[in-house]
């Protein structure tokens, strides 16, 4: 796991660093979907958080989820698209598990992509995307409380 600011960079993920959104392949095909601790950092103590429904296919660029905080609220789109297999029914009670533990408990969604290898060329991993988070900490001035 890599640390930057005290901002939490898991290896072995695949980031949009734009919105601030992970991406997890598992060995059965799906990915798990979450917000990453710099996204949770910036937006602050979540309020609400809307997730699509299991069975609804999510089109590459339309939100998968919505999250809202005291001071923000914003998508988390589909970078990479497909149906929506499974969503943390937990966050509708405890939203701020986002907060807590961004890439364990407050992850927000599981879907089966539609097409995989188009869409990971999209995202960023490994030292690339360490790299990058890095530039994105400084330009946004965020610090983590790690």
């Amino acid at each position: 796991m890599g640390t930057y600011k005290g901002c939490k960079i898991p290896e072995g993920l695949y980031y949009d660093i734009d919105n601030q959104v992970w991406y997890e392949l598992r060995q059965d095909g799906l990915v798990r979907v979450g917000a990453t601790d710099i996204g949770q950092t910036r937006a602050g103590k979540m309020v609400n958080v809307r997730i699509k429904p299991p069975g609804k296919h999510v089109p590459k660029g339309k939100p998968i989820a919505s999250l809202e905080s005291g001071k923000w609220t914003g998508p988390i789109p589909a970078v990479i698209e497909g149906e929506i297999v499974e969503r943390n029914e937990r966050l509708f009670d405890e939203p701020e598990l986002i907060n807590e533990d961004p890439y364990g408990e407050g992850w927000i969604a599981i879907i089966k992509p539609t097409n995989l290898e188009r869409d990971l060329k999209d995202l960023v991993t490994g030292d690339v995307a360490f790299e990058k988070m890095k530039e994105y900490i400084e330009r946004e001035g965020v610090e983590c409380k790690g």
